[in-house]
């Protein structure tokens, strides 16, 4: 019997150290998860496509992330190191399902899930390596990875044993959408086509492929209409007005069926649209008070004054001439509004990106604008001034007298006040030219009205004439008054260029409003002097200092990215160091090891551990709050994480003063858990 075991043990034990199958690795294994990189088939031929892909097979209660994660996580990632010449594509992507964890909403995968990639090989046979890297949550995060390799040998390329796991994949996929979408500028999501009715739309979902599109955790309202559906999607801070979206439109029927397409929505208001009525009220009304708003910009005030004083003089003479030359002046204003709206069709229409007000991500365009501002603030307060002979020659238009005259007036009000138009109607602008042609029109006719509005009303009210107050001293004080608010606007843009590009984007900043003073009181200079080389010389130093302002603007675009946002009140960084002290003072401390892609973390921090109770229990108790910020692999933190029975975050701990043996909390916290456990400690 011994000489039957023995050979038999020999045998199992070379089994079990033989190499994986041709179409599968050696597997990676954890408590969490079994990766393995598999193939479609067992040979390949020189230029005959395959497929790999990483299998995760993941234990229950457990999952990893989407392209997209969602409001946390990060996606799996895969490099492969392939044979001289042959390419791979990118990973495409299984339809994933909506997990809502708490406030937080992500977009995960469950089970066993492959993740395929297509190889187009330059010879026969191939020696593939590949590591990967993949996120895996429940109540706790655990980043993972794994290297891999699989040895393919040359010859007429058949179907694996992992085949079936290839197919079963791309029955995951989403398949192309057979409907129609336009993406509303206030994150409507119309969906058109046949079959859509309340039988086949029970559910609806919406999965963005970019993240921050969209806030995630917000309800996804369902409308049903005539020929289709909408969704009312809450935009998020990477949502593009102007851009089409793309991901994946998730469909629920009423007996339970879901279907997964891949969607994509171009931008528009339709106006046939009744679900986007209101989006289209809301813009109309934006536009017609920003063309309010302009008429209290100072470079206005001579046409407006002007025209308001004439029809104050004429109350009481001749009304239906006040009236007809207050319609040809708005015709003047209605015309100029929509032929630059015209002008911004052609241009969307030839490519160009046409609008304004979306580009906040941009550091460049939010240095730009601070400046810009700056300028209006200093033109404001005498520094420098423009539109003087725009103004001058409006009331030589309009002195000639007749309709003409009303008209050309009305024109010059529109072109003299278009630079001030971005700050005040960025809104309206970027809506109207995300929508149909008729739209944008509308949009810019509804700025027309606005700006014309009070003038009409002098026109066709009486009462209002005769109350109007009369131009003088006030409008040069108001004016000035103006450009305090330009300051603080620019100020708030060097605080969001802050936190884009860091100290370098605000030095940069900084070193701009100096190049801009500087241009705009050499220009002032200038135009205090009669014509001759010193306005000439004025001039050219004005130049060259906005010069060296595009450089700086330059420079700024290729600022790298802030790296860690500054402490927030109350926060302390965690390191062995500072608590060590703590505890050497007898102080109690309260350790948050966290990341920004854990789930649970960001479940506890809202909901538990910075409430205002909780604020207020640590002033009045002396806590100390540590936080450890893993979202980057830091050495510090994975000791400390090792060295209390953790792999993976979150970790909770509390130390009591006066030394004494700390207590590792619950991963998933309540505010009162933790409140009880700073009472219970006597702090």
């Amino acid at each position: 019997m011994t000489r039957l075991l023995l050979p038999l043990a020999l045998l199992l034990t070379a089994i079990g150290l033989a190499p994986a199958r041709a179409g599968e690795s050696a597997p990676v294994t954890s408590e969490r998860v079994t990766a393995t990189l598999v193939s479609d088939t067992d040979h390949v031929a020189a230029g005959v496509p395959f497929q790999l892909g990483l299998r995760l097979r993941i234990a229950p209660g457990w999952h990893t992330y989407w392209r997209n994660p969602g409001d946390a996580g990060v996606p799996p990632e895969l490099e492969l190191t392939l044979p001289e010449g042959a390419k791979a594509g990118d990973i495409r992507w299984p339809a994933p399902q909506r997990e809502a964890e708490g406030p937080v909403m992500t977009y995960a995968y469950t089970g066993d899930v492959l993740l395929p990639v297509t190889v187009t090989p330059t010879a026969a046979g191939a020696a593939i390596e590949a590591h990967a890297s993949w996120l895996v949550c429940a109540k706790i995060c655990v980043p993972e990875e794994g290297s891999f390799r699989l040895d393919l040998p040359p010859g007429t390329p058949a179907p694996s044993a992992q085949a079936p796991l290839f197919a079963a994949a791309e029955q995951r996929m989403p398949r192309p959408s057979p409907f129609s979408a336009t993406l509303a500028p206030g994150g409507v999501l119309s969906v058109a086509g046949a079959g859509l009715d309340r039988a086949s739309v029970a559910q609806a979902f919406f999965l963005p492929a970019t993240l921050g599109a969209i806030d995630d955790s917000a309800p996804q309202k369902l409308t049903l209409h005539d020929g289709g559906f909408s969704l009312s999607l809450k935009p998020g801070p990477n949502f593009k007005p102007d851009a089409a979206l793309e991901g994946v439109l998730q469909i629920r029927d009423q007996g339970g069926q879901e279907t997964a397409l891949w969607q994509v929505a171009g931008p528009g208001v339709p106006l046939s649209d009744p679900v986007d009525a209101m989006p289209l009220a809301r813009v109309l009304a934006l536009a017609f008070l920003g063309g309010l708003i302009l008429n209290l910009m100072p470079c206005v005030f001579p046409v407006l004054a002007m025209k308001a004083v004439t029809i104050v003089k004429l109350h009481g003479s001749d009304q239906a001439w006040v009236r007809t030359h207050a319609v040809s002046y708005t015709l003047g204003v209605l015309v100029t509004f929509m032929a630059l709206g015209g002008a911004l069709l052609i241009a969307r229409a030839a490519g160009a990106a046409a609008g304004w007000g979306f580009q906040f991500q941009s550091p460049v365009f939010v240095a730009a604008m601070a400046w810009l501002l700056f300028a209006v603030g200093l033109n404001l307060s005498g520094v420098f001034a423009v539109g003087g002979r725009l103004a001058g020659a409006g009331q030589e238009l309009a002195a000639r007298g007749g309709h003409l005259g009303s008209f050309f007036t009305g024109l010059l009000a529109v072109l003299v006040a278009t630079p001030c138009t971005a700050p005040f109607m960025g809104a309206a602008i970027a809506a109207a030219m995300v929508a149909s042609p008729a739209v944008t029109l509308l949009v810019f006719a509804a700025m027309g009205l606005g700006l014309a509005a009070p003038y009409l009303a002098l026109a066709l009210i009486p009462a209002l004439a005769r109350a109007a107050p009369r131009p003088g001293r006030w409008m040069d004080i108001f004016k000035q008054a103006l450009a305090f608010p330009m300051y603080a606007a620019a100020a708030w843009l060097v605080w969001v260029l802050s936190q884009q590009t860091g100290p370098a984007g605000v030095l940069s900043a900084a070193a701009g409003f100096v190049l801009v003073g500087f241009a705009a009181w050499a220009l002032g200079l200038a135009q205090d002097l009669p014509r001759g080389r010193a306005r000439r010389i004025g001039h050219s130093a004005a130049g060259v200092a906005l010069l060296a302002a595009l450089t700086v603007l330059t420079g700024l675009s290729q600022a790298p990215a802030a790296t860690a946002a500054a402490a927030e009140p109350g926060i302390e960084k965690f390191s062995t160091e500072r608590l060590a002290a703590l505890r050497a003072e007898g102080k109690p401390v309260f350790i948050d090891m966290t990341a920004a892609w854990c789930v649970t973390c960001l479940v506890n921090e809202r909901l538990a551990i910075t409430t205002a109770p909780m604020r207020a229990a640590f002033d009045k108790h002396g806590v100390v709050y540590l936080k450890g910020d893993w979202t980057q692999q830091d050495p510090a933190i994975t000791a400390f994480l090792r060295a209390h029975g953790h792999d993976g975050v979150p970790l909770y701990m509390f130390y009591p003063a006066d030394g004494r043996d700390p207590v590792i909390l619950p991963q998933i916290l309540t505010e009162g858990l933790l409140l009880g456990q700073i009472d219970q400690a006597g702090t």
